[in-house]
């Protein structure tokens, strides 16, 4: 039997191991377009240009964090491909919606449909997000009648995000019905509609809702709190924040830095700064947000220099300011007369932390110039903005040419007002009273006329209590010609009180040639300010604290009244105006007069 011949063995002849360090492999780690271009390269050196698979994972880490030229190679990845499937789709329009062209979602999607390519339900909620961040309303409910046609409407990642785009649309109203055809909606779907409620200003209907879902068998998130803490903050309502708080500490919601944000924000436009500042102190991690709503909720309470000293708290923690540390800085200035300090903030956003201003920055620099008197640098500062001023800078400059008694100055700032919107009654207001009380009736009858011609209408000044858990409102007048009530004969009585230790009328406020000063009392009298402290001293036990809202500026003879009401009764009255919070405590203000 022959011999078996050896079985030669080349040192090459091994089968080839698998490449476990291929480049693809690497794309998890990618940090740049750069260094997915070299894996790029490799595919192409390696014949795998064209692989579907291949193509898809580079398009999906282009999309992964979008800007314009992630989302141009994107595209053009996407174009190499003869026959894109809807996965790959998916991805562009993903990237799209979260990029500075979200409209370029669309048009791909009109592409892809031409070519018969079927939407499913992972395409409708980036298209959906694209048309709600680029205000694309018809687009957006083309899309709706769409995913009705292909049964996907009542999809659970369809559903909340029609709802958020139609409250993007300023639409809330088509937002709930898309929520009411909903047979049994889950929780992001709540979220969706109470957030939309809440955005819209529309707290009540936010509250109410919440309570639904708690009644069902689903569980509220970090996401619902925020908006319910959110609506109680609109209403003012402090003694439902305060429950809010218990259930959030109850269901370990405050773990979450912004669920207690979120708490500091709402004690603190409810009127509470103590409670504010427990949460802030008992925070174990703070971010810039956390800082931020703590010191804009000094500033709004007239504390000044505590929002100044947090800010330099802030800075020794090393925590980054972002706009909103900013906005509360210069909102801090301007309340408390300190211009130079302001000045500096203002110009330190842009020179040493590269943030550049927005319109509220722009505001609050009108606002504390104004308010210092300093009004041609006030007119000059709007004149040279960099953006186009918008009607509310305007008015502001409007205001304290009142406060100031510049007739002239205030009838250049109305032009331009006007320029840009004149329908807002208030403007006709604020230059007819500062007529009237110069007495130039000529400009106040042409004022008045020109309000009548224009069919403008002047906000009626509104203000609220709450009450045992029940928010009560009033309104500027009611009771100046209504049968006399126990509200009525209280306030009259009290106005009696006050005038024994004081308390003068300043009937200069009521601007009618042919008016009496004691109509002018009583049309003082019932202002809405007026009329829930009344409410509130008759039905809240003795050394209660009073907690008013009020939707207007609050006016000077309600302010003097506040001051001598807190001392003869012994009361703390904290009144949020549409600018900020008065303390008023042993006959005095917070404000120290300057607002």
């Amino acid at each position: 039997m022959a011999a078996a011949t050896p079985l030669q063995i080349s040192p090459f002849s091994f089968p080839p191991k698998p490449n476990t360090t291929s480049p693809l492999s690497l794309l998890p780690q990618c940090t740049s377009l750069r260094e997915l271009k070299q894996i790029q390269a490799f595919t192409i050196k390696t014949h795998l240009q064209n692989d579907i698979t291949v193509l898809t994972k580079l398009i999906s880490f282009c999309t992964l964090n979008p800007n314009a030229t992630s989302m141009d190679h994107a595209h053009h990845l996407f174009d190499q491909i003869p026959q894109p499937d809807i996965v790959v789709f998916n991805s562009m329009a993903r990237g799209y919606a979260r990029s500075d062209s979200p409209l370029r979602a669309i048009v791909l999607f009109s592409d892809i449909l031409c070519s018969g390519l079927i939407p499913d339900d992972y395409t409708f909620p980036s298209l959906l997000k694209a048309c709600a961040s680029s205000k694309a309303s018809q687009e957006g409910k083309q899309l709706h009648c769409l995913a009705i046609k292909l049964g996907l409407n009542h999809n659970i990642y369809v559903c909340p995000t029609l709802i958020n785009m139609y409250t993007e649309f300023n639409d809330v109203n088509a937002a709930r019905r898309v929520f009411d055809k909903i047979v049994e909606p889950c929780v992001v779907c709540y979220n969706a509609i109470i957030t939309g409620y809440a955005r819209s200003s529309r707290p009540n209907e936010a509250l109410s809702l919440f309570r639904e879902l708690q009644a069902s068998n689903l569980k509220p998130t970090d996401v619902t709190l925020l908006s319910v803490l959110s609506s109680c903050a609109l209403l003012g309502a402090l003694d439902l924040g305060r429950w809010i708080h218990e259930y959030v500490k109850k269901h370990g919601f405050d773990k979450y830095v912004k669920v207690n944000t979120a708490l500091i924000d709402m004690y603190a436009k409810c009127g509470s700064l103590d409670d504010a500042v427990s949460v802030f102190e008992n925070m174990s991690v703070r971010d810039t947000q956390a800082w931020s709503a703590m010191i804009m909720a000094y500033a709004t309470h007239g504390n000044g220099s505590k929002a100044l000293s947090l800010f330099e708290e802030m800075k020794r923690a090393r925590v980054r300011p972002d706009e909103i540390s900013f906005l509360g800085l210069l909102y801090a200035c301007s309340h408390t007369g300190l211009v130079g300090e302001g000045c500096g903030y203002f110009y330190s956003m842009s020179d040493k932390y590269g943030i550049v201003p927005g319109i509220k920055h722009y505001g609050c620099m009108v606002d504390l110039l104004s308010r210092a008197g300093r009004l041609d640098e006030a007119y000059k500062f709007i004149d040279v903005l960099p953006i186009k001023p918008t009607p509310i800078l305007w008015r502001t400059l409007l205001s304290a040419c009142s406060s100031h008694g510049n007739v002239e100055l205030a009838k250049r700032v109305i032009g331009r007002i006007f320029e840009l919107d004149d329908s807002h009654g208030g403007d006709y207001v604020i230059l007819s009273n500062l007529c009237a009380r110069a007495g130039r009736w000529e400009d106040v009858n042409y004022l008045r006329k020109l309000m009548k011609d224009k069919g403008v209408v002047k906000v009626p000044g509104c203000s609220s209590v709450e009450v045992n858990n029940v928010v009560h409102e009033f309104f500027s007048g009611e009771g100046v010609q209504s049968v006399s009530t126990d509200l009525h004969r209280a306030l009259d009585r009290l106005v009696k009180e006050l005038k024994l230790v004081g308390y003068v009328p300043d009937t200069s406020l009521v601007c009618h040639a042919d008016m009496e000063d004691q109509d002018k009392e009583i049309t003082l009298r019932y202002h809405s300010e007026k009329l829930a402290i009344a409410f509130g001293l008759l039905n809240s036990p003795p050394g209660t604290t009073i907690r008013v809202v009020k939707n207007l500026r609050v006016c000077r003879d309600c302010h003097s009244a506040a001051k001598l009401i807190s001392l003869i009764f012994d009361r703390q009255i904290i009144l949020r105006d549409v600018q900020r919070f008065h303390h008023f405590k042993d006959g005095k203000c917070s404000c120290g007069d300057y607002w």
